[in-house]
């Protein structure tokens, strides 16, 4: 098989494993009577205020969902006497539905089981393994859900494990946006160990951007001489780029470089870093050279910039 053959069929043997780990295959979801979309269908209903009913043509785009095949579980949970399904207020010509209150008996039994499902699986983890089963399912969602947008970061100092992150995150982007071989990673694993054995804890300094728990971006302020700093590694993963991250890790530097005492600033950077220079010229750094060179497996044209603090 070739590669993408292989890794269809890798997905596939996940989607059974978990479909039958959470029992999605059963006839009733953790041995109640609703099928795993009429357990979707309880919870958002759940999760809406009883006095204001939702009509079904909402629910049916939320859930994304065949009229026809939702119609059907609407009338069966009515039947039950699990929803109350009634013409709307405002509209006529439109239903809307809501929970009656054995509905919303019948979902806190399921919703006491599902907690007691995966208290259970986490109960078998160590903490390590919890935060790695978390981070990859932030990831999947991250990846997958073309609509999902994160809306809000923090930036904080590296954590134990962090280092790491920026030279295997470096070696990866690099490698898959511009194509640069091993050697620009092994570059950056000599400065981020520079920065650890020679780093003066007063006058050099660090910064993580974290989104849903997880980094997605970094950058290093180091010494040059009594005056001079020089900003150093400034990364923004992809999934995470438009939300302002660079030009606050950027900031971050410079405000901190000024506050510590240094009077200018320098980085070097490649011409074909397009997004990154623009985030140094709004930061108001002037480019003040220029050179070709061959490194990382390419043909390069390298940039000095320089601002005063």
């Amino acid at each position: 098989m070739n590669d993408i053959d292989t890794q269809i069929a890798e997905i596939r043997a996940f989607n059974r494993f978990y479909t039958r780990q959470v029992g999605a295959l059963q006839g009733g979801l953790l041995d109640t009577p609703y099928s795993l979309t009429e357990s979707r269908v309880l919870f958002e209903l759940a999760h809406r205020p009883a006095a204001n009913p939702v009509e079904v043509g909402e629910l049916r785009t939320t859930l994304d969902l065949d009229a026809g095949y939702l119609s059907r579980i609407l009338t069966r949970l009515d039947a039950d006497g699990i929803v109350r399904r009634e013409r709307s207020a405002a509209d006529a010509r439109r239903q809307v539905i809501a929970l009656t209150k054995r509905g919303r008996s019948e979902f806190a039994d399921l919703n006491r089981r599902t907690v007691d499902q995966l208290k259970g699986w986490l109960e078998h983890l160590d903490g390590a393994d919890r935060h790695r089963l978390l981070a990859a399912m932030h990831a999947i969602h991250g990846l997958l859900d073309e609509h999902r947008q994160p809306n809000s970061y923090l930036i904080r100092e590296p954590h134990p494990g962090d280092l790491g992150w920026v030279v295997s995150r470096n070696g990866a982007l690099y490698s898959e946006e511009y194509g640069w071989d091993d050697t620009y990673e092994a570059l950056v694993a000599r400065i981020v160990a520079d920065f650890v054995d020679k780093r003066d804890p007063k006058r050099e300094r660090a910064w993580i951007a974290e989104v849903d728990g997880e980094p997605a971006g970094c950058v290093f302020c180091v010494r040059v001489d009594q005056k001079t700093a020089k900003l150093r590694l400034l990364l923004v993963e992809p999934r995470c780029r438009g939300m302002g991250i660079g030009a606050r890790l950027v900031d971050e530097v410079l405000r901190y470089a000024k506050r510590v005492g240094y009077s200018r600033i320098t980085l070097w950077t490649n011409d074909v870093l397009s997004s990154a220079r623009r985030i140094y010229e709004r930061a108001g750094f002037e480019l003040i050279a220029e050179d070709r060179h061959t490194s990382f497996g390419k043909e390069l044209v390298g940039q000095d910039w320089a601002r005063d603090l």
